[in-house]
């Protein structure tokens, strides 16, 4: 179990590390490509944010948003294939934010071809969260299965 176990971690976190890697490869003084594509993403989210709540929202610097995907993705999934839950924490993290804001499905109608991809997108990111969320539980059981092993008590005539 120890080596597929492995693998499987390799195989699922390799979806965020080298996704990070490509992102810190074509990152530049502008944010790189993807800053193209969260821009008006960002512009969607402060003007909804603002008419839900009533205030006027902080501009957001997306370039360190970024870079900070770049950090949350690949730091994540190598703490992840090395087992670690705070590597799993950390692409929680990631997924919990990015995936309402990338995958914003209902900002567009059912009839609009976009909103299925985006659907399926946020459905598939939802699905990874789900996969961290059992990694977690199940590290969690084991180290509690571990502490509550019952030492043998002493026979007594």
């Amino acid at each position: 179990m120890g080596f597929s176990s492995f693998l499987g971690r390799v195989l699922f976190a390799s979806l965020f590390i080298l996704s990070a890697w490509q992102m810190f490869n074509e990152f530049d003084d502008t944010g790189g490509p993807i800053a193209k594509e969260l821009i008006p993403k960002f512009t969607v989210l402060k003007r909804n944010l603002s008419s839900k709540l009533g205030v006027k929202t902080p501009d957001i610097n997306v370039r360190s948003v970024i870079a900070s995907i770049i950090f949350l993705k690949g730091v994540g999934g190598i703490l992840f294939v090395l087992g670690s839950t705070f590597g799993s924490y950390l692409l929680l993290l990631y997924l919990g934010l990015s995936t309402p804001i990338l995958y914003d499905f209902y900002n567009y109608r059912s009839n609009n071809p976009e909103y299925y991809l985006l659907l399926n997108d946020f459905i598939q990111s939802t699905a990874l969260c789900g996969a961290l969320l059992f990694f977690i539980e199940m590290k969690y059981s084991i180290t509690r299965r571990q502490i509550r092993k019952k030492t043998p008590k002493a026979k007594t005539i």
